[in-house]
């Protein structure tokens, strides 16, 4: 089935207030939740999806003072994929400095009331996806909006489908696992730091090599205080700089050095 597109023109989108920065290429996609209450009526009334999609570009555009919608795409519970900013445009979702790196595709699902995405939006997600990928030369990557910047995004149902690599909803294939764990995992380019609380799966990856060279903690994906002490802990035994803070050099000892 080919994506069922809704353009601008279509859903009655605002102009933006001036030039999309471009993107030529990037490494993949980031899955955005809206953070609020989702009224589950849209389910059965494309009509609201609709009105959602501009009070999302209201707000982005009045409160936050964007130039635009913040997302690349939307999905809804139609299977039906509203243009945002569209490819090759630099999105405003994924948190400052973090945009050139993913387009943003939002489903429009929320932390109360409609929770659980429809099939028909994971549908809607991945043909953004791979609409992304063909028209705007996305990436393989694909992932949750808190893997690189400290959010509850995209909630625990929407992001638990993301980290099985998005796939189809019946198994009628889709983009699939794009980020196969390795086993001396690079380093994720960013700093695990405290505070505030970051969230990820490199987050995840750094406690589970943690618990096993004997240091107790939980591979919850998130770096918190406890995460801190461990870090610290580490740091010490491995005789490095004492900060609490994963950077390179941290990273690479946890899973380069000898695990006794």
């Amino acid at each position: 089935m080919a994506i069922d597109l809704v353009s601008r023109e279509a859903w009655g989108a605002r102009a933006p207030r001036g030039s999309y920065s471009t993107v030529t290429e990037n490494r993949g996609v980031k899955v955005h939740y809206t953070g609020g209450r989702v009224d589950p009526a849209i389910v059965n009334d494309h009509a609201k999806c609709v009105a959602m999609v501009k009070s999302i570009q209201n707000f982005h555009m009045d409160g936050n003072g964007w130039l635009d919608i913040g997302y690349s795409m939307v999905a809804c519970p139609h299977r039906k994929v509203f243009v945002g900013r569209g490819p090759h445009h630099l999105p405003a979702a994924n948190g400052a400095g973090l945009n050139s790196d993913h387009y943003a595709v939002l489903g429009l699902v929320g932390n109360s009331g409609l929770v659980q995405p429809p099939d028909a939006m994971l549908e809607g997600i991945v043909d953004a996806i791979e609409y992304l990928r063909k028209q705007g030369k996305a990436g393989t990557e694909i992932k949750g909006h808190r893997d690189g910047y400290s959010t509850d995004c995209p909630g625990e149902p929407l992001y638990a489908w993301v980290r099985k690599g998005a796939p189809r909803p019946g198994g009628t294939g889709g983009p699939g696992p794009q980020n196969p764990p390795e086993e001396h995992p690079q380093w994720p380019g960013r700093l695990l730091k405290y505070p505030p609380v970051m969230h990820g799966d490199d987050v995840r990856t750094w406690q589970a090599q943690m618990d096993k060279r004997g240091f107790t903690i939980d591979a919850d994906g998130a770096y918190g205080p406890a995460s801190r002490q461990v870090c610290l802990d580490f740091q010490k035994q491995q005789k490095l700089d004492a900060d609490g803070i994963v950077g390179r050099q941290t990273w690479n000892a946890s899973f380069e050095a000898p695990i006794t």
